[in-house]
């Protein structure tokens, strides 16, 4: 597959497209050979609306939700404040090399409608690109109502009295509505729903440092450390002793890994309608890393310090703000009314998850649907850059928070943790595999290194570490449904249903092209179509930078 020249997606089939500065595009499907159709059909593409400013505060914010907000708090439960810390820790640092990872190889080539599924068919085969693409699809699709779901249950703090359905609704309605939106929308309302996350994760941490020196109004002398010596620093699972420490290790391991499920790949997803990508994708990565130490890390120390993990509310609140060990903390030491604040902005927070999770599933379709392994109806776009058919498909997961309805929420909540987790593990390890055979390419074709906009010194032994931690991960990640009197049907299917949905349709493809090879040597994969406009659309800003370089040098 190779990318036209408007570094959009396109077929080396195609014929050649007509483009404007890379916002008017209008690209070819394949022929019929390919497609199976007796004529070449056009399809407008989506834009490049998004500013500098929305694609580093989508980076920064765009997919932190209910999961690091309220889910942390019975995950700290489940192990303690020393444990969480330090599954944190080793998450974060697999995760950054995840995002190092994909900004290399998407920042090389930022096509417009890219995906990784989109650099899985480039680089490695149309197999592993197609499952990956589909992976995508439902993965990010069910996320939607877990947001939606989420938010509806926060509401539950002010005992409202209207129906949850009605709030599931409207919550929706909007989604969906920002979405059909052109780009550029999607991109100011995320813009200022992740400001305020970022301002509300600033304030939590700020207010909990005053906590720490026993600044609340109940609180009597300093706080400190206290909560890690009583109840203390660890907590025990399934089994007494050190035995019992391990295992709830690992189970805060497993499940501290939500909060960061495709979080990384929104970047990939952004640079596909973020104006000078080259430039802002690395700088987006750079930026990641700052992300993951101050919020995650950072929460977590927060959160281990102001509340003791044996608190009953932290299990009991179901999965609204009740549960939050921020809110927890917050209540004893006896602040009034902040924890209405905290849950306004927890729904804000779903609101805008549940909108990138959308956002990335549609154009997951809309990339599948480009590159021949979905519907072409889903390559349809709105004047504006719209994929609105492949937004609606996507949506149709969203009824699924209906669910809640009928079923205990926390219940729900629970499966869609469990099926998304497995799945997120699984698109890192391609991710893994994506990147590790660009590298290869890269070296076999002898591309020069200052060809390359992004270079990362952690890789790529960065990529191989992660891709054999997230197979453990993946193999783990229902481990406990396998002890005496735990096993049920749905906890192990909602665990690992993922890995043969997965594998059945990447085998499946492979069946139907089994002349295909497993992989494309890499002396052949494609690292040139597309590049000279990619680079040409980069070409005003980069003379800018180097302008500006050279007057600083002046001056120094």
């Amino acid at each position: 597959m190779k990318s036209d020249d408007n570094g959009g997606i396109g077929e080396a089939k195609s014929s050649q497209p007509t483009y404007d500065n890379d916002k008017e595009a209008i690209h070819t499907t394949a022929s019929d050979e390919e497609y199976g159709h007796g004529e070449v059909e056009t399809h407008s593409t989506t834009k490049r609306g998004l500013k500098a400013r929305h694609a580093q505060m989508i980076a920064l914010g765009g997919t932190i939700g209910t999961g690091l907000f309220v889910g942390s708090g019975g995950t700290l439960a489940r192990g303690g404040p020393l444990f969480i810390l330090l599954a944190y820790m080793i998450l974060s640092v697999l995760v950054l090399f995840i995002v190092t990872a994909i900004t290399e190889v998407s920042a090389y080539l930022p096509v417009s409608g890219g995906t990784m599924s989109y650099y899985g068919h480039r680089n490695v085969s149309n197999s592993l690109g197609f499952a990956m693409g589909w992976l995508y699809w439902y993965s990010l699709g069910i996320l939607v109502p877990y947001e939606i779901t989420a938010a509806g249950l926060v509401i539950g703090y002010w005992n409202s009295p209207v129906n949850i359905a009605v709030w599931i609704t409207i919550f929706i309605v909007v989604i969906v509505g920002l979405n059909i939106l052109p780009v550029q929308f999607y991109g100011e309302t995320e813009f200022w729903f992740a400001s305020l996350k970022v301002f509300m994760m600033i304030g939590l941490l700020i207010l909990s440092f005053i906590l720490f020196w026993g600044g609340g109004p109940r609180q009597h002398g300093i706080l400190g450390f206290h909560n890690w010596k009583d109840p203390g620093a660890t907590n025990t699972w399934l089994r007494p002793g050190a035995t019992g420490r391990f295992i709830a290790f690992i189970e805060v391991l497993v499940l501290s890994a939500f909060p960061f499920t495709f979080a990384p790949e929104l970047i990939v997803v952004t640079g596909g309608e973020m104006k000078s990508p080259r430039r802002n994708l690395p700088k987006a990565a750079k930026r990641y890393f700052y992300r993951l130490v101050f919020f995650y890390i950072g929460s977590v120390i927060a959160i281990g310090i102001i509340c003791p993990f044996n608190d009953a509310r932290l299990t009991s609140g179901g999965v609204g703000a009740k549960s939050s060990a921020f809110v927890v903390g917050i209540a004893d030491a006896g602040i009034s009314g902040l924890g209405s604040v905290i849950n306004a902005i927890i729904i804000t927070s779903a609101w805008s998850s549940g909108n990138s999770f959308l956002y990335m599933s549609s154009r997951s379709l809309y990339s599948l649907a480009v590159a021949g392994n979905a519907p072409k109806i889903f390559t349809k776009c709105t004047k504006q850059g719209v994929p609105y058919m492949a937004v609606i498909a996507s949506a149709l997961f969203s009824p699924l928070a209906y669910l809640n309805c009928a079923n205990s929420g926390s219940v729900v909540f629970a499966w869609f943790v469990n099926l998304t987790n497995t799945s997120g593990f699984i698109s890192w390890i391609c991710c893994c595999i994506v990147y590790i055979r660009f590298r290869k390419a890269v070296i076999t074709q002898n591309i020069p290194r200052e060809e390359l906009p992004y270079r990362s010194k952690v890789q790529p032994i960065g990529a191989w570490i992660a891709m054999v931690a997230f197979t453990i991960l993946t193999l783990i990640n229902g481990f406990d449904v396998f002890f005496p009197g735990r096993f049920t049907a749905s906890s192990f299917l909602t665990a690992y249903v993922g890995i043969p949905i997965f594998l059945g349709i990447y085998f499946a493809h492979r069946v139907v092209n089994w002349k295909d090879g497993w992989a494309i040597p890499s002396g052949e994969v494609d690292l040139l179509t597309g590049i000279d406009v990619v680079k040409a659309n980069e070409t005003p800003e980069v003379h800018a930078d180097t302008l500006k370089k050279k007057m600083m040098g002046w001056f120094t």
